[in-house]
C-alpha cells in the first residue's frame, strides 16, 4: 500500500503529551475507568471480593479490542476450571493438611505442563487454573465449607471485571487489532520475498538471517488468534492470517531449497546437468507462484473474507520439555510449603497463595527465572503505593469519589508503562499494578488496620524471595537443555519421516510447524556459546525433513498412474538418504515418463532438491558451485 508523504511523517511522528505517545494515555485512560467501573459495581453488589474484580482490569489491560476480549474467554474459563479442582481437592483433602498441599502441587504441575504445551492466552488460562486454586483452596485451607461460596464470589468478580473492560473498550471505541497485525505480515512478506529475489541472483543466503525470519513469522502466531473475537468477520481474519503465516513459511524453504542447488553441473554426466537445469527452471517459477499465495491471504485479512485455501498453523511444543517444567514446578512450591510448615507460622496462607500465583505465572514466561526474578523486583515499590494510597491518600475516608482520585495516578501511571514497547519494562509496569491492587485490596468498607498491612507485605514480599529462591536451588530447565531437547526431536521426526512414517500434515503445515521448533532453538541457544551450530543443524534439519515431504507428495501424486513402478523405486531410494541414489531415481523416473510422453517436473525438481538435501557437504549456507569429491 502506497502512502504519500505526509502521511508518512504523521505515522513517522505521533502526536505526544508528555513526551508519550496519545494512544499511549488513551489506553491507561481507559483502564483506569474500567477499574472504577469494575469496582463500583462490585460495592454496589457488595461482593465478598471487589479487588478481583480490580485485578480483572488490570490483567485485561491490552491496547487492543481484540487481545483483551480473547484473555477475558481464557480467563473466565480458566476460573470456571479452577474453581470446580478447589471443591474437588478441598472435599478430597479437607482433613489433612499435609495431603492437601500435595495435592496442590500435582495440580500446579499439571497445569504447567499443560500451559508448556500451549502459547499465547491458552497458556495463561492453564496456568491461571492453578492461580485459581490457589487463591481459594489454599486462602481457605483451614475453613474447607467456605471454598464454594468464595469461589462463587471469585467468579462473580471477574465477570464484572471482563464487562467493566468491555464496556469501556467499546464506548471509547478500543483499536483494532487486525490492522497492525496485517502491517507486520506485509512487512514479513517483503523480508521474503527479499530473501527469495536474492536467492534467484545466487547471491549468498544467511542461515542465521533465515532462522530469523522463521522465528519472527511464527511468532505472530498467538497474536493472530484474538483477532477471532474482535469482531463478526474475526474468524475469517483470523484462517486468513493463518494462511498468509504459512504460505510465507513456504515460500521462504522454496527459497532455501532453490539456493541449496549448484548453478552448474556437480557431475561429468549431461543427464544429471540436464535435471539440475530443471529443477531449478522450475523451482524459479514455483517461487513466482508462491509469492502470490500470501497476497491473496493478506487480501482476504483486511477485507474480512476466508481465504480460498485454509491452512492450519500447527503448534510445535516438546512434551519432554513441558514434563521436566512441570515437575520443577511441582517441587518448587513443595519446598516453599516445607519452608512454612517448618517455620510454624501462623496465617501464612496469602504467602503460599501467592508463591503458587509466581510459580504459575512464570510457567508461562520464556525465561521463568527472569520473570520471578521481576516479580521480586515489583513486590517492594508495590508494597510502598498501596501503603501510600492506603494511609496517606485515603486515610481512613471511605467516599467512591476520593478512591477514584486517589487511584488515578497510581493507575494510568502505571498503564503508561505497560503500554512501553519495552518488554521488560512493560512487564514490570503490569506486575506493580497487580500486586499494589492485591496488596491495596480495595473494599467496602476499606480496612485501615496498619498491622493486617504490614503483615500482609511481609508475606507478599518473602513469597516473591522464596519463590525465586527455590528456583536458585532447583534451577529451571537450562537453555542448552532445551536446545539439546528441542535438536534431538527434530532428528528423531526426520528419521520417522525418512522410515515413512508421517504425520497426517500437509507438507505446508507441517513445514510451518518445524519453523516453530527452530524458533525455539534459536531463543533456547540465543546465549551459548554453540548458538550458531545449534542454529544451522537446525535448519538442516527442517531444510531436509521440507524437501523430503515435497518428494513424497509428489511421489504419491504419480503411486496410481502408470508410473507406479518408477515412483516406488525412487520411495526407495529416498529411504537409504544416499543422494546419487536419489540421483539415479530422478534419472529413471525421467526416463520412464519420456517414454509414456508425460510431464514429471514437480517430482523431478523435488527428487533433485532432496538428493542435495541429503548430500554430504550440503550445509544450505548458499549456492554451491565446488564438485563433489
Amino acid at each position: 500500500m502506497q502512502v504519500n508523504s505526509s502521511s508518512a511523517v504523521a505515522q513517522a511522528r505521533p502526536w505526544l503529551l508528555a513526551g508519550l505517545p496519545a494512544r499511549s494515555w488513551v489506553f491507561a485512560l481507559r483502564v483506569w475507568l474500567a477499574m472504577l467501573l469494575a469496582l463500583y459495581v462490585s460495592f454496589w453488589l457488595e461482593l465478598e471480593s471487589p479487588s478481583s474484580a480490580a485485578l480483572t482490569v488490570a490483567v485485561l489491560a491490552l491496547p487492543t479490542r481484540g487481545q483483551g476480549m480473547e484473555k477475558a474467554g481464557y480467563r473466565l474459563l480458566a476460573t470456571a476450571i479452577g474453581v470446580a479442582a478447589s471443591i474437588a481437592i478441598a472435599g478430597m483433602f479437607s482433613q489433612t493438611g499435609g495431603m492437601l498441599l500435595a495435592a496442590f502441587a500435582v495440580w500446579i504441575g499439571l497445569c504447567v505442563y499443560v500451559a508448556g504445551m500451549l502459547d499465547g492466552n491458552r497458556a495463561y488460562a492453564a496456568a491461571l487454573s492453578c492461580i485459581t486454586v490457589a487463591l481459594i483452596a489454599i486462602e481457605q485451607i483451614d475453613s474447607p465449607l467456605q471454598v464454594f461460596p468464595t469461589g462463587v464470589a471469585r467468579g462473580a468478580a471477574i465477570g464484572i471485571g471482563v464487562l467493566a473492560v468491555a464496556l469501556v473498550n467499546e464506548v471509547l471505541a478500543a483499536p483494532d487489532y487486525h490492522p497492525v497485525l496485517a502491517s507486520r505480515l506485509e512487512a514479513l512478506h517483503r523480508r521474503v520475498m527479499d530473501f527469495a529475489h536474492a536467492a534467484i541472483r545466487g547471491e549468498a543466503a544467511s542461515t542465521q538471517d533465515a532462522a530469523h525470519l522463521l522465528r519472527d513469522i511464527v511468532a505472530l502466531r498467538p497474536e493472530i488468534a484474538s483477532l477471532t473475537t474482535e469482531s463478526s468477520v474475526g474468524t475469517a481474519r483470523t484462517a486468513a492470517a493463518r494462511s498468509a503465516m504459512v504460505h510465507l513459511v513456504n515460500q521462504l524453504a522454496l527459497a532455501r531449497v532453490f539456493v541449496a542447488l549448484p548453478a552448474v553441473s556437480v557431475t561429468p554426466d549431461d543427464r544429471h546437468g540436464s535435471l539440475l537445469a530443471m529443477s531449478r527452471a522450475h523451482l524459479r517459477s514455483e517461487i513466482a507462484r508462491a509469492n502470490d499465495e500470501p497476497c491473496r491471504s493478506l487480501a482476504a485479512m483486511r477485507a474480512g473474507e476466508h481465504p480460498l485455501r485454509q491452512w492450519r498453523a500447527p503448534l510445535y511444543r516438546s512434551r519432554r520439555i513441558a514434563g521436566e517444567g512441570a515437575v520443577r514446578a511441582a517441587i518448587h512450591f513443595m519446598l516453599v510449603a516445607i519452608i512454612f510448615v517448618m517455620a510454624g507460622w501462623p496465617s501464612t496462607e496469602l504467602c503460599l497463595a501467592l508463591a503458587a500465583v509466581i510459580i504459575g505465572l512464570s510457567s508461562t514466561a520464556p525465561d521463568p527465572r527472569g520473570f520471578t526474578m521481576l516479580a521480586v523486583l515489583a513486590m517492594p515499590p508495590a508494597c510502598l503505593l498501596a501503603g501510600g494510597l492506603k494511609y496517606l491518600v485515603f486515610n481512613g475516608v471511605s467516599e467512591f469519589q476520593l478512591l477514584a482520585i486517589g487511584l488515578a495516578p497510581v493507575v494510568i501511571g502505571l498503564a503508561l508503562l505497560i503500554a512501553s514497547p519495552n518488554p521488560a519494562r512493560s512487564s514490570l509496569g503490569r506486575l506493580i499494578l497487580v500486586f499494589t491492587l492485591a496488596v491495596l485490596a480495595p473494599s467496602n468498607p476499606q480496612n485501615y488496620d496498619p498491622e493486617t498491612f504490614l503483615v500482609t507485605c511481609l508475606f507478599a514480599q518473602l513469597s516473591a524471595v522464596l519463590a525465586f529462591a527455590t528456583q536458585l536451588v532447583l534451577p529451571s530447565l537450562s537453555n542448552d537443555r532445551r536446545t539439546s531437547l528441542l535438536l534431538g526431536a527434530a532428528h528423531r521426526e526426520l528419521n520417522r519421516l525418512v522410515s515413512g512414517e508421517v504425520r497426517h500434515l500437509a507438507p505446508e503445515e507441517a513445514a510451518f510447524r518445524d519453523a516453530a521448533r527452530v524458533g525455539q532453538i534459536l531463543a533456547a541457544s540465543a546465549d551459548s556459546a554453540a548458538h550458531q551450530r545449534a542454529v544451522a543443524e537446525a535448519m538442516r534439519c527442517f531444510d531436509q525433513a521440507v524437501a523430503l515431504r515435497r518428494c513424497r507428495a509428489e511421489l504419491d501424486r504419480l503411486a496410481a498412474g502408470p508410473l507406479t513402478e518408477a515412483a516406488r523405486a525412487a520411495r526407495t531410494a529416498l529411504a537409504f538418504r544416499n543422494d546419487r541414489a536419489t540421483l539415479a531415481a530422478a534419472e529413471a523416473l525421467r526416463l520412464a515418463a519420456s517414454e509414456r510422453h508425460l510431464t514429471v517436473e514437480p517430482a523431478l525438481a523435488a527428487l533433485v532438491s532432496t538428493s542435495v538435501a541429503f548430500g554430504p557437504q550440503q550445509t544450505f549456507a548458499g549456492p554451491r558451485r565446488e564438485e563433489r569429491q
